[in-house]
């Protein structure tokens, strides 16, 4: 376990297949094609099946236009995605690491894990379920041998990132070709799929399944991944090639994604016009659709096509599940593991469900159960897509690349139309669950759990806009004019200076050296805050706490070789609380901090270290701001 020595998201595959100025347009568009694709498994994986195929047998052709909105949205937000990776150099959690505080993006973190472990349910359940159809081993053991793919990721990443990208455009094509082959077997109706693109109202049955086709489609960590992924492009940074590696990104999600597109429609249309024609409505389960096909059809080769393209469906998502797991945590916590024990946490975080599902329900609950993995993407997706939507409207990170109002508008609206389905059904599951329940759990766990994400769904939305507003100075009368005498003051003898080893450092100690001069003794201060130091405090001997004592004194050599007198402390946990233990045993005539960056609204919500300090210590703080003007000018 460690903290990443650089800032790029992948490291291991970051900018290593590289894209020359000089080289021809068909060439270009081959050395860009790959992230698409590697994002677009997820579009097609077990859970959006088990949707589709409840969607097709239920109600036939008729929700073909939420796929195809799903779609249309999912475009727009991947290449939002790969803008952001492209431009900022950054992913999508990095980014929200840099735009909100810890508490959020630790709730942030939690979300995404919950997403890759309900995508990865799906993964386990159709790779167990297609085993089982080809070879009739039982789910419970398909489900532990989907365990031992975990190693499979990392044979494929000693060949570089062109190789895993060929291993999935290899599946994706088997996919493709397994169901058009059904397709020819099923002879759908043309004029019920032309009706069913049209939009129609939806009962509550047919909405629960549409926001999970919905969920299904656009998935969460989907975004996360395609900003990383683009990265592993080394592109040149002047603006005519940064141009071009948006123009062919977006030409590789067209095409990746119109695949998926005809993946899902197949499917869909498939049930619509084999189990919906022949009117039974109430094929949702994957096994179920697998055993009718052959007797609906006529022939044994449409079943087997079916599992082979499960299979593959699956294990092609397992691979780019573990890639998204590495960059939430990366981007959220700064935080790297062993990639194949990153793998196995998420894989038994699957299997323990699964396992426990098919063990007390029984396997025919496997199709329910996928149904509800998807719905649980969905209800992740807003906290995803709204971060994203600001970070690439912001004009101040994204310069002339930001997007143009179309775009911004359009992304509010799938936003909007996300956010609204699921609040809709979020309501009316509550509703039901409240009045045929008195469950202690559900009224005083999910009830506030599920308002507090409402407040902080709120939060993202609106913060970012609060963030850019400058404060206004408003003139309020405390008292009258008192005689004062102006003597200059004794300078201070022990200034401490609070370093978070951050973009503020410098500026600290330039104001410091300049309220101190030589004449000073200075007492350099930083308090870790990893997860190891808030629960063992210096009792903590984990990476990052040994690599800030390595910097610290770094610093310390620093002053002392340009002749100050300097030492160092390190305290370990909430840097509000013990920041002013230190200064109380140091004895410090001044504390120097840089500023939080906050402002107005944000300082109400959030708060702020240099608040909770000053408030806690009897010594004068200086705070340094972020202008631009003299050292130590105060902010």
């Amino acid at each position: 376990m460690s903290t990443p020595k650089d800032n790029t998201s992948l490291s291991e595959v970051h900018g290593t297949v590289s894209v020359g100025k000089d080289l021809s347009w068909k060439r270009k568009l081959l050395a860009f094609i790959g992230p698409a694709y590697m994002v677009s498994v997820g579009y097609m994986d077990p859970g959006n099946w088990a949707t589709d195929i409840a969607g097709g047998s239920q109600f036939g052709y008729s929700l073909i236009w939420v796929l195809l909105m799903s779609n249309l949205m999912a475009l727009l937000l991947q290449s939002m995605s790969a803008r952001l990776g492209i431009v900022r150099g950054r992913d999508l959690a990095q980014a929200s690491r840099e735009m909100f505080p810890g508490f959020v993006n630790y709730f942030l973190y939690g979300l995404a894990e919950i997403a890759i472990a309900a995508c990865d349910l799906a993964e386990v359940l159709g790779m167990a379920i297609g085993l089982y159809l080809l070879f009739d081993l039982p789910l419970i053991w398909g489900v532990v041998i989907c365990a031992l793919d975990t190693f499979l990721l990392l044979f494929l990443l000693n060949y570089g990132i062109r190789k895993i990208e060929l291993f999935i455009i290899s599946l994706v094509a088997i996919i493709g070709m397994a169901f058009v082959a059904q397709m020819f077997f099923a002879q759908p109706s043309v004029s019920g799929i032309l009706s069913g693109l049209i939009p129609s109202a939806m009962s509550e049955t047919a909405l629960y399944i549409a926001i999970g086709i919905i969920g299904a489609t656009v998935m969460p960590h989907n975004l996360y991944l395609h900003s990383a992924l683009v990265q592993t492009r080394k592109i040149d940074r002047s603006e005519k090639e940064i141009r071009k590696a948006i123009r062919f990104n977006i030409l590789d999600s067209t095409i990746a994604l119109n695949a998926a597109f005809f993946v899902n429609a197949a499917i869909l249309i498939l049930a619509a016009s084999t189990f919906f024609k022949a009117g039974m409505h109430e094929v949702t389960d994957i096994m179920d659709a697998h055993r009718l096909l052959e007797p609906l059809l006529g022939t044994n080769l449409a079943p087997t096509l079916f599992a082979i393209a499960l299979i593959s469906a699956g294990q092609s998502s397992t691979i780019t599940g573990t890639l998204a797991g590495q960059i939430v945590m990366e981007g959220y916590l700064n935080l790297r593991i062993a990639p194949w024990i990153r793998r196995l946490i998420t894989r038994f975080i699957a299997i323990i469900p699964a396992v426990l599902t098919i063990h007390i329900y029984g396997e025919q609950a496997t199709g329910d159960l996928l149904i509800l993995s998807q719905v649980i993407l969905s209800l992740q997706l807003g906290f995803a897509v709204i971060p994203l939507i600001h970070f690439v409207s912001d004009k101040k990170q994204m310069g002339v690349f930001a997007i143009s109002t179309k775009t911004k508008i359009a992304g509010w609206l799938c936003a909007t139309i996300i956010v609204s389905l699921n609040v809709k059904m979020v309501i009316s599951q509550l509703h039901d669950w409240l009045q045929g329940s008195d469950s202690f759990l559900l009224r005083y766990l999910v009830l506030p759990i599920t308002i507090f994400s409402g407040f902080m769904l709120i939060y993202i939305t609106f913060s970012p806009f609060m963030k850019g507003r400058k404060d206004r100075k408003i003139n309020v009368p405390h008292g009258t004019f008192k005689d004062i005498e102006l003597s200059p003051q004794q300078k201070p003898k022990r200034i401490a200076i609070s370093l978070d080893f951050g973009s503020m450092d410098s500026k600290a100690i330039s104001g410091a050296i300049a309220q101190g001069g030589k004449d000073a003794d200075y007492i350099l201060l930083h308090v870790t805050e990893s997860a190891g130091a808030l629960w063992l405090g210096k009792d903590v001997s984990d990476y990052e706490s040994q690599k800030d004592i390595e910097t610290i004194e770094a610093y310390k050599k620093l002053f002392m070789d340009k002749g100050y007198q300097c030492e160092t402390h390190v305290g370990y946990g909430n840097p509000r609380k013990v920041i002013p233990e230190i200064i109380k045993d140091i004895k410090a005539d001044l504390l120097v901090m840089g500023a939080h960056g906050h402002k107005a609204m944000m300082d109400f919500i959030l708060g702020s270290t240099v608040d909770a300090v000053r408030h806690r210590i009897d010594i004068p703080v200086l705070v340094i701001g972020n202008k631009k003007g003299n050292p130590g000018e105060p902010e």
